[in-house]
C-alpha cells in the first residue's frame, strides 16, 4: 500500500538536502511510541466499554435469577393450591355421589 506525502516546494528542497532514511530511522522510535500509546489508549477505552457491558450483563443475570426464584416460589404455591383444590374437588364429588345415592334410595 503506497503512502503519498504532499509537501510544499520550499520544504521539499530542504528535505532533498537531508538523508530521508536517516531521518525516518531517527524518528521511527518516536512514531512507534506514539502508535503504542494510541493503541494502549484504544485498548483501555475498549476495556472500559467491555467492563461496562459486563456489569450490564451481570445486572441482567441477577434480575433473571430473582425472576427465576420468584417463579419457583410461585410454582410451589400454585402446586399447593392445585393440590388443595384437587382434594376439595374429590370431597365435593364424594358428597355429591352420596347425595345422589340417598336421593335414588329415597325414590
Amino acid at each position: 500500500m503506497p503512502i503519498e506525502i504532499k509537501i510544499e516546494g520550499k520544504r521539499f528542497r530542504k528535505l532533498k538536502e537531508l538523508d530521508i532514511l536517516e531521518l525516518i530511522e531517527k524518528n521511527l522510535a518516536k512514531a512507534e511510541k506514539t502508535l503504542q500509546a494510541e493503541r494502549e489508549a484504544f485498548l483501555l477505552e475498549k476495556k472500559a466499554k467491555l467492563e461496562e457491558k459486563l456489569k450490564e450483563i451481570e445486572d441482567e443475570l441477577e434480575d433473571l435469577r430473582a425472576f427465576y426464584e420468584k417463579a419457583l416460589r410461585d410454582k410451589e404455591l400454585m402446586m399447593s393450591i392445585r393440590e388443595k383444590l384437587r382434594k376439595e374437588n374429590e370431597e365435593l364429588k364424594k358428597e355429591l355421589e352420596e347425595k345422589k345415592r340417598e336421593s335414588n334410595n329415597q325414590t
